[in-house]
């Protein structure tokens, strides 16, 4: 893999790095290409034709596939070669999300598995409790679930009312509450779950289906994902036995929001190969269906559309990869680890970063499905083509692992906070945006010059919401969630610009990029006119010096250029 030096979580917002830096699909390794192989045949072969099965409540028969997948080695890149797993990286792991991410309905449960049903205890757990669990969750023996989400406590997981009581032989807890929205819970063996000990310390358990006191709700009956299974957990004097505790007492809060950052990953993953599916049935559509004597492929606002979803893709396919190498880097040695506060540090450090591939992921996701049912036409709405069930299903991943409205607000609260402990030089770097944006002169190249004044903007209209709101920032959710438009979109175009930087064959990389980038530049200028308005007065010249700075750039042939990306994909 690609030598970088180290790149400290959100450290995009500050200060602009390398492209030797960044690691991109062009740098896989041979091991990488392999996982890759194994895991597009898998899904080919054994997944894609029970597409109609899965769909129609078929819950055995994705049970069965994991199991399946289990025997190649899918469901263990993520788990130590010492409890029976492959030990592979991170980008590993996005291979294969991203190849799963293709299914549908397997891959929320496949993805479910390897990631937040499991590594809670890879990193968490003790060794007995890895020995005993890891080699069953790797090979496919056991599926496991993930138990937060309560009726009453969905994006504040800590208002959780579930408790866990020590019987009077100090044993077992017993845990009482409901756990609601569970996925895989019909055939789970396994249970990540949360309760808080004696109503007030938060902690987690694993908590096995046989255990006198568990029992499951009847299958929820959604929009999409209808192949995944979806019930509620009832605990009735649930017997937990006391070595079956995970992590520390009153400490669980760490292992949910830590590992549910690399669920943010997993899930950017997913939907970047359900994106890619959906452009690929769009394609063989429109290359097929004739209107006026023409394919649907050879009209321009065809082409415009379908040069925009690849783009868009691209994005998100480059920030995805960038981001895997930063998480294996900071978790590279933290599963055979012993100090919590070294693992949650090094599960923390890229928490921006992985909102980011979720939200970006699941919105790249809801736009190329969006846009190819509306390329299929009334045949889109009619359940025999595939697109009308990536529509349905693709909703639900702008909700999963946090809804993107939190995840936004996370993003721009990471940021301040870290700043403000000095983890990142905010005050240097907004020094030179405010001094950047005033000087007119551009020595660098183009695209990264605009990397440079997107940052710029960002950072100084982060300062003018802290000099204005201050300490009570965190309650102007408007404004934070704009200023979180714009440092996911500066993430995404930076990705692309490196990624580029370091292609050999820039040529194809180069038209996407534009387009890219004039799309990145126009939502930037959308979400900066927002915080003007809200944060600068009227006679400031800041303000057009940022508008001045923003309609600079012009973007010429944009629809040959569209029609080109278009013709080559």
């Amino acid at each position: 893999m690609t030598s970088t030096v180290s790149v400290k979580g959100g450290a995009f917002l500050i200060e602009q790095i390398s492209e030797n830096q960044a690691f991109f699909p062009e740098d896989f390794t041979d091991e990488h290409k392999m996982i890759q192989k194994t895991a597009e045949q898998f899904v080919q072969k054994e997944v894609v034709h029970k597409r109609n099965e899965i769909e129609h409540h078929g819950y055995e028969v994705v049970a069965t596939l994991m199991k399946k997948a289990g025997e190649l080695g899918l469901l263990a890149h993520s788990i130590p070669e010492a409890y029976g797993g492959l030990g592979l990286d991170k980008v590993s792991k996005g291979i294969v999300g991203e190849a799963v991410g293709r299914t549908g309905s397997y891959g929320v449960a496949h993805s479910n598995h390897t990631c937040i049903a499991t590594l809670p205890i890879t990193y968490y757990g003790t060794p007995e409790q890895k020995q005993k669990y890891l080699p069953k969750l790797a090979s496919g023996e056991y599926i496991g679930a993930y138990c937060l989400t309560e009726p009453d406590a969905g994006s504040d997981a800590m208002a959780g009312k579930t408790t866990a009581a020590l019987n009077e032989s100090g044993t077992h807890y017993l845990l009482n509450g409901t756990k609601i929205y569970i996925t895989n819970a019909s055939f789970s063996d396994t249970f990540i779950v949360y309760a808080k000990v004696n109503g007030e310390h938060f902690t987690a358990f694993i908590v096995e289906k046989g255990f006198p006191g568990l029992s499951l709700g009847p299958e929820e009956k959604k929009m999409g994902i209808k192949g995944s299974s979806t019930r509620s957990v009832i605990l009735e004097n649930c017997e937990v036995p006391v070595e079956n505790v995970l992590g520390e007492i009153g400490k669980g809060h760490i292992i949910a929001f830590t590992v549910l950052n690399l669920g943010r990953f997993n899930l950017g993953s997913a939907c970047t190969g359900g994106a890619k599916q959906a452009l690929s049935l769009t394609l063989n559509h429109i290359s097929e269906r004739k209107q006026f004597g023409k394919t649907l492929s050879e009209f321009g606002l065809t082409k415009e559309k379908i040069a925009r979803m690849k783009a868009r893709i691209y994005a998100a396919e480059s920030l995805q990869y960038r981001t895997a190498y930063l998480i294996e880097e900071a978790l590279k040695g933290l599963d055979e680890e012993r100090d919590w506060e070294k693992v949650r540090t090094g599960m923390s450090e890229y928490a921006m970063e992985c909102a980011i591939c979720k939200v970006y992921g699941s919105e790249t996701l809801g736009y190329v499905a969006d846009e190819g049912l509306q390329l299929h036409g009334g045949a889109g709405f009619i359940s025999e083509y595939p697109i009308e069930q990536v529509y349905r299903d693709s909703r639900i991943n702008r909700i999963f692992e946090g809804t993107n409205e939190i995840n936004r607000l996370l993003l721009t609260g990471q940021f301040l906070k870290k700043s403000l402990k000095g983890e990142l030089p905010y005050e240097r770097a907004v020094e030179q945006a405010f001094h950047r944006l005033q000087n007119t002169n551009r020595t660098r190249d183009r695209e990264l010059t605009i990397i440079e004044d997107i940052r710029s903007i960002y950072l100084v209209l982060t300062e003018y919401a802290r000099r204005k709101f201050g300490m009570e920032m965190g309650n102007e959710q408007e404004v934070l969630v704009k200023l979180a438009n714009i440092a996911i979109d500066l993430y995404a175009a930076e990705s692309v610009v490196l990624r580029n930087r370091k292609q050999v064959n820039k040529e194809k990389g180069a038209l996407l990029m534009e387009t890219l980038l004039e799309d990145t530049l126009n939502q930037v200028l959308v979400n900066a006119k927002f915080l003007m308005d809200a944060l600068i007065a009227k006679d400031d010249p800041m303000r057009n010096q940022i508008f001045s700075v923003l309609l600079s750039y012009s973007f010429s042939e944009a629809v040959q250029r569209n029609r080109k990306i278009a013709e080559t994909v």
